[in-house]
């Protein structure tokens, strides 16, 4: 049974920690370790020497903007958000909300091109660069899941990336706009307060298999260390960050973190947030349990089978703060 939402519970309490940073031109195994260490210590990193094109990513940026400086009026055509499309605060259907606006989309080239007829007054051109985005930041998924794979191990080395890589994949593709909020004390202390004028996404998991977030230069990310210190993440919108999903917790039995993590509400007095997320995810018949390699007679394991398209259910049924995975414990 899920009880409170810890979000409504945690204190206040935050800190500078450095953020784990991995460069992928460095040797594989390297890589590697330095992969697997972050997501058992964090389930969070940075990624540097990525391989993604800036312009590729500065197309898509220059799609968000030109969306999000569209009149409402105008941008409640691609809505509401069910859950594809444009969202306005309210973070789901069950009453969560926040100051930020929204696009979520599959990463289906097919919905992608359908959805942009009412975002864009040029879907072609959105659409290309949607699709030229998730392509490359699919790749760079891959890439790092390959890696996991071989820094624990694993003989079957494609193991998690190909659940993204599937055809059928139900990843997606989200770009969050968070305006300035005006009143708002930069000082104040969010984690205590659920206010909705005090924080821009609340305290989360990510489902998912794992997240590939990029950020303009405004900050406002913050992730959840074991101790309940919140340590805020330096914005480079040059590079990504990478969060551990519940999926690849499960997949690891536990040895991975799924990285809580929340975004504050826009402290800038002039500059907007935008930040862009693909969330990997396997298709909605794909069994989610913990590998072989990770079950032994001293380490059972700690989870029941479950497809994601039940773990996806679940988690639309529940509140943004809650412990999804605590239904699927043993």
């Amino acid at each position: 049974m899920v009880g409170v939402s810890p979000a409504s519970i945690r204190t206040k309490k935050t800190r500078a920690v450095g953020i784990p940073e991995v460069d992928l031109s460095l040797d594989r195994s390297m890589a590697s370790d330095l992969i697997v260490k972050a997501c058992e210590e964090y389930g969070f990193f940075k990624v540097i020497n990525h391989g993604v094109p800036r312009e590729i990513i500065s197309r898509l940026e220059g799609e968000g903007v030109h969306f999000f400086d569209k009149l409402v009026g105008e941008k409640q055509r691609a809505g509401p958000a069910t859950p594809f499309g444009y969202g306005l605060k309210n973070i789901g259907l069950n009453g969560d909300k926040g100051e930020l606006e929204y696009l979520l989309l599959h990463t289906n080239p097919f919905s992608i091109a359908e959805r942009s007829k009412t975002i864009s007054n040029d879907p072609e051109n959105f659409s290309c660069a949607a699709n030229d985005y998730i392509e490359a930041v699919r790749e760079l998924a891959s890439e790092i899941l390959d890696l996991v794979a071989e820094g624990l191990w694993v003989p079957d080395k494609d193991v998690f990336s190909r659940l993204i890589r599937d055809v059928q994949s139900d990843s997606v593709l989200r770009l969050n706009h968070y305006p300035p909020v005006k009143n708002r004390d930069p000082s104040s202390k969010p984690c205590n307060n659920n206010k909705d004028d005090q924080i821009g996404f609340g305290e989360h998991s990510d489902p998912q298999i794992l997240t590939i977030l990029r950020s303009n230069d405004v900050a406002g990310l913050e992730i959840c260390l074991h101790d309940g210190f919140w340590v805020p993440v330096p914005p480079d919108p040059t590079q990504f960050y990478v969060i551990i999903g519940d999926a690849l917790r499960v997949l690891t039995n536990g040895r991975f973190e799924s990285v809580r993590h929340r975004a504050l509400a826009n402290s800038s007095r002039n500059n907007s947030r935008m930040s862009i997320m693909y969330f990997g995810a396997p298709p909605l018949n794909a069994t989610i349990s913990p590998l072989p390699e990770f079950v032994s007679p001293q380490n059972p394991s700690h989870y029941k089978p479950f497809t994601w398209g039940e773990y996806k259910k679940a988690a639309y049924s529940l509140r943004l703060g809650d412990y999804r995975l605590n239904l699927f414990k043993l």
